[in-house]
């Protein structure tokens, strides 16, 4: 067979399988397009949480306040050490000190000798305490040191014995155990009826007879008349007072005199016949 031949016959087998594929497709029921269910989405992911801001420790100020207590003066944080005592009055070791105040006394020799050898710190080897002027702890032993002192003791050398010390001593003068007297100084006296004295009438009216000179000048004349050299001198400021053209002080008019009222500060508690006063009469101190 030669190849016309062969090319005749594959253009009628194209023919056939056309044919063919015409008559499959009329036959065919019209199918409904394909559908395709889409790919389901990955979820959103959720925003992250910002980053927390960059902040120091929470040790900082700590360390700060260490820092600045020991770089101070040693007398700076012998301060420090001995109010915590007074407030305390506990004994404390070194390491309880440094927890509460950051004072390193282990670490510090200038503030160890400082304290150890400080009056009002007591060191027995391991504890530091507060050492008051006086050895009490309570409203007995405090009525007691008073009764040794006759002639008073000041209150600062008793306010530091322990924290309630000032309410005990308003108490005991509430009862009328103790005097208590303000003045420049501040001064407690027991209440002894050894200290009271009887005076009689010949003396008290010696005196309320003594007559004091009105003017200034007259009582420097007399204090000169009897050896003692006045602490003013009326002559020289009156008359620079002229030469300055400064009219000296008008006198002003007598007042009628006063009794005593609950207002008069008695200062010879000791001499209450002088006064025609009870010695347990409170109203005056």
């Amino acid at each position: 067979m030669d190849l016309s031949q062969q090319l005749d016959r594959f253009k009628q087998q194209q023919q056939r399988c056309h044919t063919s594929l015409s008559i499959i497709n009329a036959t065919r029921a019209p199918s409904k397009p394909q559908q395709y269910a889409p790919a389901p989405r990955p979820p959103m992911a959720k925003p992250s949480a910002p980053a927390p801001a960059v902040r120091f420790s929470d040790d900082t100020a700590r360390l700060q306040k260490m820092h600045a207590v020991r770089k101070s003066a040693v007398g700076s944080q012998m301060k420090d050490v001995i109010e915590l005592l007074y407030r305390t009055r506990k004994a404390l070791t070194a390491t309880q000190i440094n927890d509460a105040t950051y004072v390193d006394i282990a670490g510090n020799s200038a503030v160890f000798e400082s304290l150890r050898n400080n009056p009002k710190v007591r060191f027995d080897g391991r504890f530091f305490s507060y050492k008051p002027t006086h050895n009490v702890t309570g409203k007995d032993g405090l009525l007691a040191l008073i009764a040794d002192f006759r002639d008073g003791i000041p209150v600062k050398e008793v306010e530091d014995a322990y924290p309630t010390v000032l309410n005990d001593l308003q108490a005991l003068k509430s009862s009328g155990d103790i005097y208590l007297l303000s003045g420049e100084q501040d001064m407690v006296f027991p209440n002894d009826s050894r200290s009271r004295l009887d005076l009689d009438s010949e003396l008290k009216k010696l005196f309320y007879e003594i007559k004091l000179p009105k003017d200034m000048l007259d009582i420097e004349k007399d204090l000169r008349r009897n050896g003692e050299k006045p602490m003013t001198d009326t002559a020289k400021r009156r008359e620079a007072a002229e030469i300055f053209g400064k009219p000296s002080k008008p006198k002003k008019s007598k007042k009628k005199q006063r009794g005593m009222t609950s207002r008069t500060r008695i200062t010879n508690i000791h001499l209450p016949g002088l006064f025609d006063l009870p010695m347990d009469t409170k109203d005056f101190i």
